[in-house]
Formats: structure tokens, C-alpha cells, sequence
């Protein structure tokens, strides 16, 4: 898999390339009309789109970030706020009592999602289901999700990206058997949703419910090694 999780000179998210395409076409189109035809209909068609063309921009950006990596740590996989943290038995992917830390992202949030602890990737599973709204607790198990599991030596975590209402395609770049370092780029979420975090049950949680998460940065828990 290509390194994503590495300072990038292109300052927006893999996987937004054609939307940007699109509307920047769009808009120059929108410019030629308007220098063909200068009249009241085609400048409110160029506010328009240059409107949108500014909100693509800015929903696709993906900043670099200096990763905290310390042994152990869990940082945030994505930007947004943490809504519920849980402990629970998960048993499709991990078949584990776990700790569920759920993080929803509004729509002017960084949409790219970050490895929260480097290891192997062991799966990549996409899920169709519901667009139910994101902060909803029951959208973890019945929305449209990409769950990514990864083994570490510290455990094993799997981060699921749930779809909402408006976020009706989530993107994971990775796939099993590749060796993910953590803060490293994964995926993309388009527009406003949800991110589960599972964790083994012994991690030292260092967030709390209405923590502000940035991915790559945030810390988020610890874990101890695992004797080998």
C-alpha cells in the first residue's frame, strides 16, 4: 500500500480528485459564460459555483500533522468529538470484550482517516446497511460501515467508518496483509459521519466523552505490550 500517512505536497485528500475536477470544470465554465454573456443570470450562476467550488476545497482538505507515535499509543483515526465510550462484547471481527470509543464528524471536520496503532492489517470488510444519522448509537451495527481490523503488538484494534445520512460512500485504501504505521492515511469519509474505535479491554482510556479528537494527533488511549 502507498504511504499516506506521509507528508504529502498535494494538500487534498486521496480519493477527492474527480469531485475537484468536477466543480473546478464547473466552474470554469461558469467563468466563460460569464465573460461571454455579462449579464445578472450567468454572474449569480458563477457566485454559485464558485460558492461550491470553495466548499470542496475546504471539505477535502487534508492538512499534514506531526504524528504523535509513543509505544502503546492509540491516537485519533480522524478529526471530530468523541459522542459515547463503552465496554461491550464484539463479535463479528474480534469475538472480544472490547471498548468501544465512538467519534462523530461534522461537516466541517478533516474527513481523512489516520491508522490509530500500527501493525498488520488482518481485514478490510465493507458492510452495506442504513444511512440512519451518524450520532445515533444503534448506526454502528445497522449503517453501511468499513471495518478495518488491525493486529499489533499490542493488541488487536478495528476501526469501523459508518456512513450517515449525508456520508454515503466511505473510502479504505488498505487492504490484508499491509504493514500500517500509525498516523499513516487510511481512508476518507465523504461528508458528515461516524468513526468506531474497538480496543482491547485492558487499554488505559485517556479521552472522555466530549474530547475533541484530531486524527494523527489526539491521544486517545494506551495499551500495554502483549507478551509474545
Amino acid at each position: 500500500m502507498r504511504q499516506y500517512g506521509r507528508d504529502r505536497n498535494w494538500p487534498f485528500a486521496e480519493g477527492g480528485g474527480t469531485t475537484i475536477l468536477v466543480v473546478t470544470l464547473l466552474l470554469a465554465a461558469a467563468i466563460s459564460l460569464w465573460l461571454l454573456w455579462p449579464n445578472g443570470g450567468t454572474g449569480i450562476f458563477l457566485l454559485l459555483t464558485a460558492g461550491l467550488w470553495l466548499l470542496v476545497l475546504y471539505f477535502f482538505r487534508d492538512p499534514n500533522r506531526d504524528v504523535v507515535n509513543d509505544p502503546g499509543l492509540v491516537i485519533g483515526p480522524g478529526d471530530g468529538e468523541i459522542v459515547e465510550i463503552s465496554r461491550e462484547r464484539e463479535s463479528r471481527y474480534l469475538n472480544a470484550d472490547i471498548i468501544r470509543i465512538s467519534m462523530f464528524l461534522s461537516i466541517t471536520d478533516v474527513h481523512v482517516q489516520r491508522v490509530p496503532l500500527g501493525g498488520t492489517v488482518k481485514v478490510v470488510d465493507h458492510q452495506a446497511g442504513k444511512f440512519l444519522q451518524a450520532f445515533k448509537p444503534e448506526a454502528s451495527d445497522v449503517n453501511e460501515y468499513i471495518g478495518m481490523v488491525v493486529e499489533s503488538e499490542y493488541g488487536t484494534v478495528l476501526v469501523k467508518q459508518i456512513a450517515g445520512i449525508l456520508a454515503r460512500r466511505c473510502v479504505n485504501y488498505a487492504k490484508p496483509g499491509d504493514i500500517v504505521t500509525t498516523g499513516q492515511r487510511f481512508g476518507l469519509i465523504r461528508f458528515s459521519s461516524r468513526i468506531d474505535l474497538f480496543l482491547p479491554a485492558n487499554a488505559e482510556i485517556l479521552a472522555s466523552v466530549g474530547t475533541k479528537v484530531y486524527g494523527g494527533i489526539t491521544p486517545i488511549a494506551r495499551i500495554a505490550q502483549t507478551n509474545q
